[in-house]
């Protein structure tokens, strides 16, 4: 895939908006309000409706976790009954509570999409606030479609400008840019016009949050960023639709996004230019990477690396050590502290540890929901595993374009055996089909919904241009466990 290009400096673009140029809010502005289904080219429309599918699929088996029942009860206790549905559940909530419940739903398992270039996960709160805005202001199908698209690609282009310099400095791109991506996608549906767009992600400054702090101990925060980023985005769009003042320079103002969440080692680095670069032309929704595994997308090509040693016949009985090459810019996330990782104190905490995600691998060749269970990564003989784990950082890596990942062993008799993934499996180099996204919604399906409820949640989305948005919620939310 054709990404996007890599000139310019933060700089650079503060002094042309000083000298009039047109803010990057209002660029992004102008091209969410003109984008139309019509204006899509076929292949950028059939593949967000598999990215969409794919998140809806996740949700689903979502709905057995504890999570989902604890914080949609939660919300539901401070917001009261509304006429927005719940994706799989009978509960129906205010406007942004449901999309609140629904981004925990479509994220929490870790299992949904990312861009690899923003290192940010889109699908979870563009689709949220697509679908929730579509449904309250009757829009069709098509429209919330178009404005699902435009949020992919703002927010990609806007996560993309950091270089993955916001992970470095603890902000969760999914949150933090999300909201801003969400405001676009509110605002279309609310048909405002550009100057009031631009004004939205002026006002979602003010909202925008994510914090990588649950990394440290596995908690549930994470879970929170994108429904938290799509209830931003709707209440920032809200508010500029009554022309409440908000700043112009939104991202490269003194105060603006970059400058405000990055050293200024980071900012410098910062690029733009990428902000902006292609829109309608270069379409960043192909360049978004679905996951194979339910763990934060670092680990992946070191699950791959150590399940194809397994396959090879490595004996984890045999394994004297393990050592374990990672990107540098994953470090951070899910190699440190090394003792911790070592150590996953819950489900959440399994996702993000480089250990485990090779020692899971190694000695059981797979790595799915059912090796997130408590007993799966407290097993006397993982933990063995998890202890003889090293890593290293990959200086042949091409992160963030490609999540690199080199898993080598020494046995006991001395020998060594390694495998290598370049190019980790689902990334656009190395893409799953629609086909595969098609398959993986029904694995995750089966877990929770029949097969019948399955096939017309399915059916329903895509093909949702021939449809109102409502009736798609209410495909969504009747897969309930009384359909069993």
């Amino acid at each position: 895939m054709t990404g996007l290009p890599t000139t310019g400096r933060a700089t650079d673009q503060v002094a042309a908006v000083a000298h009039g140029a047109a803010s990057i809010a209002e660029r992004l502005a102008e091209f969410t309000a003109g984008l139309t289904r019509d204006a899509l080219p076929e292949p950028v429309a059939l593949r967000a409706k598999h990215l969409i599918l794919d998140a809806v699929g996740c949700a689903l088996a979502a709905r057995r976790e504890p999570f989902a029942g604890r914080i949609a009860q939660s919300v539901a206790r401070l917001a009261g009954p509304g006429p927005r549905g719940v994706i799989g559940m009978a509960l129906r909530l205010p406007l942004r509570d449901a999309l609140l419940v629904n981004g925990a739903l479509l994220h929490g398992l870790d299992y949904d999409d990312t861009h690899p270039a923003g290192v940010i996960h889109l699908t979870v709160s563009a689709f949220p606030a697509a679908l929730g805005v579509a449904a309250e202001r009757g829009a069709s199908g098509a429209e919330l479609l178009a404005a699902y698209i435009a949020g992919v690609e703002v927010g990609a282009r806007l996560a993309s400008v950091a270089k993955g310099g916001f992970h470095q400095v603890g902000f969760h791109p999914t949150g933090l840019v999300g909201a801003f991506a969400a405001s676009l996608v509110a605002g279309r549906l609310m048909k405002l016009n550009a100057p009031r767009l631009a004004g939205a992600q002026g006002i979602a400054l003010s909202f925008a949050s994510g914090s990588l702090q649950f990394i440290e101990d596995g908690s549930w925060t994470k879970r929170l960023h994108p429904g938290w980023a799509a209830a931003c985005g709707v209440t920032a769009a809200a508010l500029a639709a009554d022309d409440i003042p908000a700043p112009r320079e939104a991202y490269e103002g003194r105060f603006g996004l970059y400058r405000s969440h990055l050293p200024p080692a980071e900012f410098a680095a910062c690029d733009p230019s990428l902000a902006t670069a292609g829109l309608g032309a270069v379409w960043e929704i192909e360049n978004v990477s679905v996951k194979p595994f339910p763990a934060c997308h670092f680990v992946h090509a070191c699950i791959e690396a150590a399940t194809a040693l397994h396959r090879q016949g490595v004996d984890p009985a045999r394994v004297r050590s393990i050592r374990a090459l990672v990107p540098a810019g994953v470090v951070k996330s899910v190699c440190e502290p090394l003792a911790a990782k070592r150590r996953p104190k819950s489900d959440y905490d399994a996702k993000f540890s480089l250990p485990y995600a090779v020692a899971c691998g190694l000695a059981r060749g797979r790595f799915g929901l059912a090796e997130l269970a408590p007993e799966a990564f407290t097993e006397p003989a993982m933990e063995s595993l998890m202890d003889k784990v090293q890593y290293a950082v990959d200086e042949a890596s091409t992160f963030p374009k490609h999540y690199s990942g080199e898993v080598i062993v020494t046995l006991d008799d001395g020998r060594t055996l390694g495998h290598r993934v370049a190019v980790n499996r689902g990334n656009p180099d190395r893409p799953l089909s629609n086909a595969e996204i098609e398959a993986k919604f029904f694995d995750n399906c089966a877990l929770t919904v029949p097969e019948s409820a399955a096939r017309r949640i399915r059916d329903r989305v895509l093909d949702m241009e021939s449809a109102g948005a409502a009736e798609l919620e209410s495909v969504l939310c009747a897969a309930s466990e009384s359909e069993r």
